[in-house]
C-alpha cells in the first residue's frame, strides 16, 4: 500500500491504495466517482475514459502511481450541472441509448474539441474510433460533436 495524493476534477484526495491499482477503481471505489464506466479492462472500448492534464486516457488499465503528478477530469468535472456544451449537444441529438458508454464518449469528445475546436468529419471520426457504443449511436454521436463545435 502507498498513500497518493491525487488531484480529480480540481480537488485534491489522498488515497492508500496498491500503487499498482487502476485508476478507475480509485475513482470509483476510493473517491465514489462512479460516472466512468467498467467496459473491458483491456483499454480497447473507450467507457473508462477520463483526461489526464487534459488529454483522453484510458483509466481501466492505467496504475494510480502513474497520475500522481497530473490533473485528472471525470465526467463528473466537466460541468456541474450538465451544461457542458457536448453534454447539451448529446441530448439535442438523442444520443444515448443504453447510456454505458456515454461518459466514455463525452470525455473523448471534450478532449477533441479542448484541442481542435472545428474537427472536420473525418477528425471527429479519428477521435472517437476506438470508443464502442454497443447501442450503435455512431452518427448521432459525430451530430453531436458537430454541434458542439459550433456552440464552443
Amino acid at each position: 500500500m502507498a498513500t497518493l495524493n491525487l488531484k480529480v476534477n480540481k480537488k485534491s484526495y489522498t488515497v492508500d491504495v496498491d500503487p499498482n491499482t487502476p485508476v478507475l477503481w480509485v475513482l470509483r471505489d476510493h473517491l465514489n466517482l462512479v460516472g466512468t464506466k467498467f467496459g473491458c479492462g483491456i483499454a480497447q472500448c473507450g467507457a473508462c475514459t477520463i483526461h489526464m492534464d487534459g488529454a483522453a486516457i484510458r483509466s481501466c488499465s492505467l496504475p494510480v502511481s502513474a497520475v500522481a503528478n497530473s490533473e485528472l477530469t471525470t465526467i463528473e468535472g466537466i460541468s456541474e450541472n450538465g451544461d457542458h456544451p457536448v453534454q447539451k449537444a448529446w441530448l439535442e441529438h438523442d444520443v444515448p441509448q443504453c447510456g454505458y458508454c456515454q461518459a466514455g464518449q463525452i470525455m473523448t469528445a471534450v478532449a477533441l474539441l479542448n484541442e481542435n475546436p472545428l474537427p472536420s468529419d473525418q477528425e471527429i471520426e479519428n477521435a472517437m474510433n476506438g470508443n464502442i457504443c454497443r447501442c450503435g449511436t455512431y452518427l448521432r454521436i459525430k451530430a453531436a460533436v458537430k454541434t458542439a463545435s459550433q456552440s464552443l
